[in-house]
C-alpha cells in the first residue's frame, strides 16, 4: 500500500468532465447491477418452476435452493473475469475494459430472455441458464474495479470517497431498476401470464439500457492516473505477476473487509422478498415495492458514507457501519415476521445504513490500498474473492438455515458473525485518505 500523502489542497469546482466520469461510472454501474439484479430476483420468485421443473414438483423447497444456488455459481467465474479485465485495464486503459464488460454483461442477460424452459428442450435448459450466468459472472467481476478506479482516479484532492460512492450507488439503483421493473409487471398481470413470459420482459430490457451505458462510457476520457503511467512507461510491467509478489496482503484484506456487506446486500437483494411471499403469505406486488422504497436508503446512505469518509476517514466509516449491521442483523428478523408490510420496510429500510457506511467507502479505499500500476487486478481480484466468501451462496445458505432450524433470527445470526469477521480485517487496514494515487 502506498504510505506517501499528497498535500492537502483547497476544494474546488467539480469539472464538466468529471461530472462526465461520475455520470458514466453511475449509469455504467447501475445497468450492469440491474442485469445482474433481475437474475437474483427471478431466481427466487420463477426459474425453479421453469428451469428445474423435476424437482420442483418433487421437492420444492430443494428446488428453491438449487436455484438461489445458480445465483452462487456466477459468482466462481469472477475472478476469473477479474484476472482477465485486471490485467487487461493495467496494460490497455480502465475506459476500454468498461465498455467491454458491459456488452458483455448486456448480451448474456438478453440471452436468458430467450431462453427456452425445461418444457421446452428439457436437461439443455438448465445448463444453457448456467452458461449464460458464468457469462454474467465473468463480466461482473471486470466490471466493478474498473468503475471505482475511473472515479476515484478522476476525484480532486478530498473527494476521493464521494467520487468512489457513484460506481457503489449504482448498486441499489439496479437494484431498484431491478425490483420497480418486476413490481410493474406482477402489479400488472396475472401471476399465470408472469410465470408464463412476463418474466422474460426484464431480461430483454436489458438491451436498451446496454445501448444507452454504452454511449454514455464511450464518451469518458480515460484516467488520469493510467495516462500518467503511460507517460511513465510502467504500462509494460507484469501487473498481476507484481501484485502476488507484493500485495498479497492487501489481497486477502480486501476480500475479508467486503464479506458481510456482499453476504448482506445479497440476502437484501435476492432473498428478502422471497421469504416474506413464500414463508410469511405476504403478497408478492407490495413486497417487491417496499423492497424498492428501502433500496433508496442503501443508495442515500452509501452516497453519504462515501462523503463522510473523506472527514472520518475509510476505515472509521466501515468500522461504524459494520458494528450497526451486526447489532441490526438479529432484531429485525423480528420485524419481518410479523408479515406486516410496514415493519418489513422497517426491517429493511435500517438495515441499509449499516450497508451503506460499509459500502459508500470502498471505492477510494481499495484504490488507495494498491499502487498504481497493480491497481485494476488488486482491486477487482479482490472484490472477486469478497464476492466469493460473502454473497455468493448467501441466499441459499439463508434457505438451508431456515430449511434447518425454522427460524429466521438464525440467518442474523450468520449475517452478524459475517459483520464481526469483516470489521476486523477493516480495522487491520492503515488508514488509507489522501495517499498518492500515483506511487
Amino acid at each position: 500500500m502506498s504510505t506517501a500523502v499528497t498535500d492537502p489542497a483547497p476544494p474546488r469546482a467539480v469539472t464538466a468532465e468529471e461530472r462526465k466520469v461520475l455520470a458514466g461510472t453511475l449509469v455504467g454501474t447501475s445497468i450492469e447491477w440491474y442485469d445482474f439484479f433481475i437474475y437474483a430476483q427471478a431466481a427466487g420468485l420463477v426459474l425453479a418452476p421453469l428451469f428445474l421443473a423435476p424437482v420442483a414438483e418433487s421437492n420444492p423447497g430443494l428446488a428453491q435452493v438449487l436455484s438461489f444456488a445458480t445465483i452462487g455459481i456466477s459468482f466462481l467465474f469472477r475472478p476469473l473475469g477479474a484476472i482477465v479485465a485486471g490485467r487487461l485495464g493495467d496494460k490497455i486503459g480502465r475506459k476500454k475494459m468498461l465498455v467491454f464488460t458491459l456488452v458483455m454483461m448486456g448480451i448474456s442477460t438478453a440471452l436468458i430472455g430467450v431462453l427456452p424452459t425445461y418444457a421446452a428442450i428439457g436437461i439443455a435448459a438448465p445448463i444453457l441458464l448456467i452458461l449464460l450466468r458464468i457469462l454474467q459472472g465473468f463480466s461482473a467481476g471486470g466490471e466493478w474495479g474498473g468503475a471505482a478506479l475511473m472515479a476515484v482516479e478522476h476525484a480532486p484532492n478530498g473527494k476521493r470517497g464521494f467520487f468512489g460512492a457513484f460506481p457503489q450507488i449504482g448498486v441499489p439503483v439496479g437494484m431498484i431498476l431491478a425490483t420497480f421493473t418486476l413490481w410493474v409487471l406482477t402489479s400488472s398481470m396475472s401471476p399465470e401470464a408472469f410465470m408464463e413470459w412476463g418474466w422474460r420482459i426484464p431480461f430483454l430490457l436489458s438491451i436498451v439500457l446496454i445501448a444507452v451505458g454504452y454511449v454514455i462510457r464511450k464518451a469518458v476520457e480515460e484516467s488520469p492516473v493510467f495516462e500518467e503511467l503511460l507517460r511513465r512507461r510502467k504500462e509494460a510491467s507484469a501487473p498481476l505477476g507484481q501484485l502476488f509478489r507484493k500485495n498479497t496482503k492487501q489481497v486477502i484484506l480486501t476480500a475479508v473487509i467486503f464479506i458481510a456487506n456482499n453476504a448482506a446486500g445479497y440476502l437484501l437483494i435476492a432473498y428478502f422478498a422471497t421469504y416474506a411471499t413464500t414463508a410469511l403469505g405476504m403478497e408478492r406486488p407490495a413486497v417487491l415495492l417496499a423492497t424498492t422504497l428501502a433500496s433508496f436508503g442503501w443508495l442515500g446512505f452509501t452516497l453519504w458514507g462515501g462523503r463522510i469518509s473523506d472527514r472520518l476517514g475509510r476505515v472509521r466509516t466501515f468500522q461504524i457501519g459494520y458494528v450497526f449491521l451486526a447489532l441490526w442483523a438479529v432484531p429485525m428478523w423480528f420485524l419481518i415476521d410479523t408479515g406486516e408490510i410496514l415493519w418489513y420496510f422497517v426491517a429493511l429500510f435500517v438495515m441499509t445504513f449499516g450497508l451503506g457506511l460499509s459500502y459508500g467507502p470502498q471505492a477510494a479505499l481499495y484504490a488507495e490500498m494498491f499502487p498504481a500500476n497493480v491497481r485494476y487486478s488488486g482491486v477487482s481480484i479482490g472484490y472477486a474473492l469478497g464476492a466469493i466468501l460473502g454473497g455468493a451462496f448467501a441466499p441459499m445458505i439463508a434457505e438451508a438455515l431456515m430449511n434447518q432450524f425454522h427460524a429466521s433470527w438464525t440467518i442474523g445470526v450468520y449475517i452478524a458473525i459475517a459483520a464481526v469477521i469483516s470489521l476486523i480485517g477493516v480495522s487491520l487496514v492503515k488508514e488509507t485518505k489522501d495517499v498518492d494515487l500515483l506511487d
